[in-house]
């Protein structure tokens, strides 16, 4: 069984531009390597966002520690 074509509507620009890139299929090495690469600029820029929330809200290293050291479920807030 053949792999259904996906609608293009379905899909964005680059999606699709990396599809018709990837048409033929790759060697396993090269294959893991575009993964690879992906994963490692989405982590970066995971980093980033990270980051720019952390200086955006004043969230400091120790803020993470007083987070850590507090429990959950604490007492609920009546409105």
């Amino acid at each position: 069984m053949g792999v259904k074509e996906l609608s293009s509507d379905a899909l964005n620009e680059q999606q699709v531009l990396m599809l018709r890139l990837l048409k033929k299929p790759l060697p396993e090495a090269d294959f893991a390597e575009i993964r690879r690469l992906a994963v490692k600029l989405l982590s970066r820029r995971l980093d980033q966002t990270v980051d720019d929330w952390e200086n955006k809200e004043n969230i400091t290293e120790q803020s993470y520690d007083e987070l850590s050291k507090s429990h959950f479920r604490g007492p609920s807030k009546k409105h």
